[in-house]
């Protein structure tokens, strides 16, 4: 069995760690903050033995070092990024896969916040962690690639299985609803979600982790091969043209 330990780092970030019951392996994903990754693993009696960079930005990569110092864990990150993670032991692209104890993690290539931005899918626990390729009801600046490129990607997450549990790396829920409902404010499900989204963070409780599932619903960047979401960006029949207005929209909101 999988556990999955979610912490808040940093100002709106949350850490990681993924546990196999039976192995005892546990793999940091990213690492926003060295001292808290080993904090948390030290208070729960884990021992990190990986850490699984998504992307290099230093919210991600920043504690590699600090963790790999403490403990001598295995890092793996995006081969398109080796330069820039620190530390790294294994490069990693699509179609790579590595274990967790028993368990098979697929690698996924998600560029388009960064030019390498992979993601780590396991099947089998139907769990994805996927960096700042996808938020709840959102996704990440496009810093690096281009809009094609980042509809590529989110096409290869909407792929997914509906069930599968999807792990972003920031809160940063209720700002996206907000601008979802100014682009979408008919959907049913996208109301619903924000009306949940507005009482979890009034209580201060987490709305991360999501599903697929939901975000194919609400979540308008998912949306954009969707008829009536490309009419009202006034880009009809093309889902990467109406995925780049509403990024633009986002970026200025």
């Amino acid at each position: 069995m999988i556990d999955v330990h979610q912490f808040p780092c940093l100002n709106d970030n949350y850490g990681f760690l993924v546990h196999d019951r039976e192995s005892g392996e546990t793999a940091a994903i990213d690492t926003p903050d060295g001292d808290k990754y080993l904090q948390e693993a030290e208070r729960l009696g884990w021992t990190i033995t990986a850490i699984w960079n998504t992307h290099w930005h230093p919210d991600h990569a920043g504690g590699n070092l600090k963790i790999k110092e403490a403990t001598g864990c295995r890092i793996y990150g995006p081969t398109g990024e080796a330069g820039k993670i620190p530390g790294i032991d294994a490069p990693l692209g699509g179609g790579d896969a590595i274990k967790l104890g028993d368990w098979s993690v697929k690698v996924m290539d998600v560029p388009g916040h960064t030019l390498g931005h992979i993601a780590y899918h396991i099947p089998e626990a139907k769990m994805a962690f996927v960096g700042d390729a996808l938020f709840a009801l959102g996704c990440g600046r496009v810093f690096e690639g281009d809009a094609k490129m980042m509809w590529t990607s989110l096409s290869r997450l909407k792929a997914l299985p509906a069930e599968t549990v999807i792990y972003c790396a920031h809160e940063y829920t209720a700002a996206n609803a907000k601008f979802a409902l100014s682009v979408d404010p008919e959907n049913p499900a996208l109301r619903a979600y924000a009306e949940e989204v507005t009482v979890k963070r009034q209580r201060g409780d987490w709305t991360v982790p999501t599903t697929i599932a939901r975000e194919l619903d609400a979540n308008p960047f998912l949306r954009a091969d969707d008829s009536a979401m490309q009419a009202a960006m006034g880009h009809p029949g093309d889902p990467v043209a109406t995925f780049a207005e509403i990024r633009s929209r986002k970026d200025n909101f």
